[in-house]
């Protein structure tokens, strides 16, 4: 099993930021602590290509990033100050989801520790989100005739609404979304199919909302590999989720998902996607918990 994580994942950002960018350093130190995973299993990514890049996002946009143009509100928009570093930072996660995606395709199963920047457009950025790992990937694999058909699983709280405009259009890429009806983003983009949820919906509601999709989505899309995309923005102790699931309700709904795509052969790239809750130890561990599941679950 390959395990993409590189230092770089830990972006310095402002004092009293609200993103929890230490999570990216926490959770391969606390699966290497409990023995889950060897040090052998992680492996640092190279940048992504402009060229693979190119093949998602728009030449205009992809030179802002490289030239340092983004002006403030677009900056604003994003989340983060732009920088060299944040750039680069983002051409290796997404190279990383490329890396576990080709590495699924043949041995089932492969994890990023960061990416899931389902809110990246083609032709910007926004919700801390600068390239679309996801559709980067995707669209490498499929301009490579590695694989037919994709499908993307976005089970974080907050719409993939990047994810789902790339692919609007896109017969070989089906989006499934199934996140809170009135959070972020507010204007919500059409996926090939979206289950929003009411705010404050409990574990038994949102788990058997996703037991009836998924068996359907993949009799549906019969796909050559998931995208899956597993925020633990759900949870009950979120700052922003407005839902009520447990942290055991999150374990479950991961291995909901790997039983599934398992028990179909599907391989399967997995990357964390959001996580909001006060205190790090819940996200880190929410997080912790999918890599226990996909690992257990795929016979590593």
């Amino acid at each position: 099993m390959k395990i993409a994580y590189h230092d770089i994942y830990t972006h310095p950002l402002p004092e009293d930021h609200r993103f929890p960018m230490l999570k990216y350093e926490l959770i391969p130190a606390q699966l290497l602590r409990e023995g889950v995973i060897t040090a052998g299993q992680l492996f640092l990514p190279a940048p992504a290509t402009a060229d693979t890049i190119l093949l998602t996002h728009t030449a205009a946009y992809w030179q802002q990033l490289t030239d340092q143009t983004l002006s403030p509100r677009e900056q604003r928009k994003i989340g983060f100050p732009q920088s060299p570093a944040l750039t680069l930072r983002e051409m290796v996660i997404a190279q990383g989801t490329i890396d576990i995606a080709l590495h699924a395709l043949e041995h089932g199963i492969g994890f990023n520790v960061a990416g899931g920047t389902h809110h990246a457009f083609a032709d910007h950025g926004e919700g801390f989100c600068l390239l679309n790992d996801f559709a980067v990937a995707a669209n490498y694999l499929l301009h490579q005739q590695h694989i037919k058909q994709a499908l993307v699983i976005d089970l974080d709280v907050h719409q993939g609404n990047g994810t789902a405009a790339l692919f609007a259009n896109n017969a070989h890429v089906y989006t499934f979304s199934m996140h809170g009806a009135h959070n972020y983003p507010f204007h919500k983009e059409v996926s090939d199919w979206d289950i929003p949820l009411a705010d404050g919906m409990d574990t038994a509601t949102y788990l058997r909302l996703l037991e009836d999709a998924l068996p359907a989505l993949i009799n549906r899309v019969k796909p050559d590999i998931v995208f899956y995309l597993s925020g633990v923005d759900i949870l009950s102790t979120d700052k922003f989720g407005k839902l009520k699931v447990t942290q055991q309700g999150c374990q479950e709904r991961d291995e909901m998902v790997f039983r599934e795509l398992k028990k179909h052969h599907i391989p399967c790239a997995v990357a964390m996607g959001g996580g909001y809750s006060t205190h790090i130890r819940d996200i880190v561990n929410a997080h912790c918990n999918t890599f226990k599941a996909g690992i257990s679950i795929y016979g590593y």
